[in-house]
């Protein structure tokens, strides 16, 4: 009996300490595998840029648009953001706008007989750039469209009634998010796309929300005293109360949106491109501070069109951007020019590089035609310039993260 109780001590020690080595491995291997995830993560640098027809030529040719995204693919974009909704009309063969607005495609003569979204999808995929539709012009629409003369009862207004909002010299009206057939119709175009094309996402911006001043039509009034014991909404479009009622309705219509969407295809990306939370909630009730929070964004880029850098860094250091990065990934929109406005390549040389210097998951140009199109400096000097942006390697000094072409 001693001699087996002997043996048994001994075998107990011995796998005891077997066990106890065992873990120690198993730690140390998980350490290491915890560390490695840590600091050896690889991914890529969004490159991006819009694809607009607003003062840019690059979709109503066919081969100019294939030209366009070889080029780009050449200089090591990988990402396009290419409008489907604008000027009230879609820039795909839609059956819903057909329905609705009497036309089921933009009628400039240059888009009639193309599907220019078929277009992009299939010679951006082949050469490996990510195709994500915008939804440019959201609950906006020019006031002389078939959209707008078809459908009065859709749009809001300010206190007084009236309801053109100028964009420069353009005369704008905005449907009403909060009317249920504005809402149908506009979740009916999203999900159309979705599962038509190939799409790797969506994308909406601040015109998925509506100017504070608007919102005192007949429909959202009596909808507003329906919730509030026949008490009519402030006089002041600026009240906090009124903006939170409204944006928070906004908020649950993007949310049975990104339902819609992820029904019809799980990994199709939803894509937010705002101004900064301080000008894109009170300005257009477009709270994607909650939107992020609440999980309805899965992609962000924060529009910083800024010239002075100070103004430009301050942008990306808010707390509710810091917040956002922490979550998903977070990139910043960055000016290369407008029509009437020239950009330096130097400007866009430093913004690039402030914004990886704060490590952000990339960046996307605003907008195409002024890449090195629309420019006063010489076509090869900014493509060059370009190329070099996007094929420089970036490491992550706090993080270990490596992006590259």
């Amino acid at each position: 009996m001693k001699q087996f109780i002997t043996w048994f001590s001994r075998s107990v020690r011995h796998k005891f300490a077997i066990l106890v080595a065992l873990s120690v491995v198993v730690s140390v291997m998980l350490s290491f595998s915890l560390y490695a995830q840590d600091t050896i993560v690889y991914r890529s640098e969004l490159r991006g840029v819009w694809l607009t027809n607003i003062d840019s030529d690059v979709l109503f040719d066919r081969d100019r648009l294939k030209s366009a995204l070889q080029r780009l693919k050449e200089l090591n974009f990988n990402t396009v953001y290419p409008t489907v909704w604008n000027w009230g009309y879609t820039l795909y063969p839609s059956q819903v706008a057909q329905k609705v607005i009497g036309k089921a495609l933009d009628p400039t003569p240059e888009l009639q007989q193309r599907d220019i979204l078929k277009e992009i999808v299939t010679v951006g995929h082949k050469k490996g750039l990510r195709v994500i539709p915008w939804f440019e012009f959201g609950f906006m629409a020019p006031a002389d469209s078939e959209l707008a003369k078809r459908h009065p009862q859709w749009l809001t207004s300010r206190r007084d009634g009236s309801q053109i909002i100028k964009e420069g010299i353009h005369k704008r009206v905005w449907l009403n998010p909060f009317h249920p057939e504005v809402q149908q119709f506009l979740q009916n175009l999203i999900v159309e796309i979705v599962r038509n094309y190939k799409i790797d996402g969506i994308q909406f911006d601040d015109h998925f929300g509506l100017p504070a001043e608007l919102g005192y039509d007949t429909y959202t009034i009596t909808l507003y005293k329906k919730e509030h014991r026949d008490q009519a909404p402030s006089k002041n479009p600026k009240d906090a109360e009124w903006v939170r009622w409204r944006a928070n309705k906004i908020t649950n219509f993007l949310q049975q949106v990104f339902k819609a969407i992820k029904a019809s295809r799980e990994n199709c990306l939803v894509s937010i491109a705002p101004n900064p939370q301080w000008l894109s909630y009170p300005l257009f009730l477009a709270d994607w501070q909650k939107w992020e929070r609440l999980g309805l964004i899965e992609e962000l880029i924060i529009q910083v069109y800024r010239d002075d850098l100070g103004s430009f860094a301050k942008e990306l250091d808010y707390p509710e951007v810091k917040a956002a990065q922490s979550h998903i990934p977070v990139s910043i929109g960055i000016m290369t020019g407008l029509k009437d406005k020239f950009v330096p390549m130097q400007q866009i040389k430093t913004q690039v590089q402030t914004v990886r210097d704060r490590h952000f998951a990339g960046f996307s140009f605003f907008f195409y035609e002024t890449l090195w199109n629309r420019t006063k400096e010489p076509l090869p000097e900014r493509q060059s310039s370009f190329r070099d942006i996007l094929t420089k390697e970036v490491r992550s000094q706090e993080t270990g993260v490596r992006m590259s072409t």
